[in-house]
């Protein structure tokens, strides 16, 4: 995964918490709001209701009070203005309807307007008996049946302030119904915050913090390995030097006493197998101070089949005794800089561990390409230099310690080979690489940043 790649993902986990978190804030505010809104509506409602009927009240006491002093002056100003307060109530009725708008509300309207024609019809009854026997006048029978229907009508005013006050409860319904639903949703955005956070602090340390530690602890132990590396130095040039002064003055011993041997002579065979043995001590000395004090490298550009094709000159004859194959692949022209005596033992020594990893009867093949892979910091144009053999492969178990100085399964090994390759290799500002696969064979890649021009 690009840097890019990782930074885009956090950037849209941190869109996504940052939203939520708004999303939440914004909610939070708006249930705030509406919980306000509600209160104040409800309190509202609970003022009209007394309103209602209280105001309703006023206006029929108000009728009852002009129609008694009718009756008691018989007065026609007072039967005018019986009429226009009466006339006041129907005009309430009508002015109430529309904003009065709940079922109960409704039929309660319609039963006020049912009574107020019942409670006029009832006044103009009076008004025409008074009318028609100004001394008998009305009888208190009729003026009570008047006074029934004015209660009457009055209940049903009380019975609108309570519909109304009624209504409050669908109303606070209805808001807790919205209420639950906002608080649902901010506990689902919690939720997801959550979610997308611990998600956000996952990949966050994932991507960036773990590597980060990673790469500390590789850092420090690479400071620690160069450490011991250096000390490792320092005692490595005078141990080589204390053994190779005993070691060259055997070598001239021998020589001399071989020189007293007949070929052939069991003496003779003992010597010679004596400087076999001499000359593998020094080769592990050689490879022990190669592999502490390497030599700084000396680049130049060169042509990347250059060193395959001296490769294939020095080891094609020796490998062909074990019916070994060795074959180099043609390919295009490519270019790196690196020390060419150093590439150059770098892959001696990987077409040999192939060899040995063959044994006998197989085909090691040498090529050349071009690809673009991960170095450093991120993928640039490279060159590989690949050496793939038909042998046995690497078993998982030593491949795990591939790579660790003095591990070796070879009888005559130093365990440094490898070691030694990959160190030239970073040193050339490259990697070593390898692909294997059990009883199929093994591919070692030498990788180098690729060097365009002619």
């Amino acid at each position: 995964m690009t840097n890019l790649s990782i930074k885009l993902r956090l950037t849209a986990l941190g869109a996504v918490v940052a939203v939520s978190g708004v999303l939440i804030a914004v909610v939070a505010l708006e249930l705030q709001i509406l919980a306000g809104q509600w209160r104040a509506r409800v309190s509202e409602v609970d003022l009209e209701s007394f309103r209602i009927a209280d105001h309703f009240r006023d206006k029929l006491r108000y009728a009852n009070d002009k129609m008694r002093r009718f009756g008691s002056t018989e007065d026609p100003a007072a039967w005018v203005e019986f009429l226009a307060a009466s006339g006041g109530l129907k005009v309430w009725i009508e002015q109430e309807r529309p904003r009065l708008t709940t079922a109960p509300e409704g039929q309660i309207l319609n039963q006020m307007e049912t009574a107020y024609a019942t409670y006029i019809q009832k006044a103009r009854d009076l008004h025409a008996q008074m009318a028609s026997d100004p001394k008998t006048g009305a009888s208190l029978a009729e003026y009570n049946g008047f006074l029934e229907q004015s209660r009457g009508f009055l209940d049903l005013g009380q019975a609108l302030g309570r519909a109304h006050f009624d209504s409050r409860n669908q109303m606070l319904v209805s808001a807790s119904g919205t209420l639950t639903r906002l608080r649902m949703f901010v506990l689902v955005l919690v939720g997801l915050l959550f979610i997308f956070g611990g998600e956000l602090a996952r990949r966050v340390y994932r991507d960036l913090i773990a590597p980060l530690r990673i790469k500390l602890v590789e850092t420090q132990a690479l400071v620690q390995r160069n450490e011991k590396l250096a000390s490792l130095g320092l005692l490595a040039a005078g141990v080589a030097h204390e053994i190779r002064n005993p070691l060259t003055a055997i070598k001239t011993g021998l020589f001399l006493q071989q020189k007293k041997f007949e070929p052939g002579s069991p003496g003779r065979r003992d010597g010679e197998i004596i400087e076999g043995e001499i000359l593998r001590l020094e080769r592990i000395v050689t490879d022990f101070l190669c592999f502490a004090r390497p030599a700084q490298p000396q680049p130049a550009v060169v042509a990347a089949s250059q060193p395959l094709k001296e490769v294939l000159e020095l080891l094609s004859a020796q490998l062909a005794a074990a019916n070994i194959r060795l074959v180099r692949e043609e390919s295009a022209p490519l270019r790196v800089r690196v020390d060419p005596a150093q590439l150059k033992q770098v892959l001696l020594n990987l077409v040999q561990n192939a060899a040995d990893s063959i044994g006998r009867d197989g085909t090691i093949t040498l090529r050349a390409r071009a690809d673009k892979r991960t170095l450093g910091n991120g993928k640039i144009e490279v060159v590989v230099l690949e050496v793939a053999d038909t042998g046995k492969g690497i078993p998982p178990e030593v491949e795990k310690r591939l790579f660790d100085p003095f591990f070796t399964t070879k009888e005559q090994g130093t365990g440094l080979g490898l070691s030694i390759a990959a160190r030239m290799a970073e040193m050339n500002g490259g990697a070593l690489q390898y692909e294997t696969q059990v009883n199929r064979g093994s591919t070692f890649s030498v990788v180098l940043p690729r060097v365009e021009g002619d």
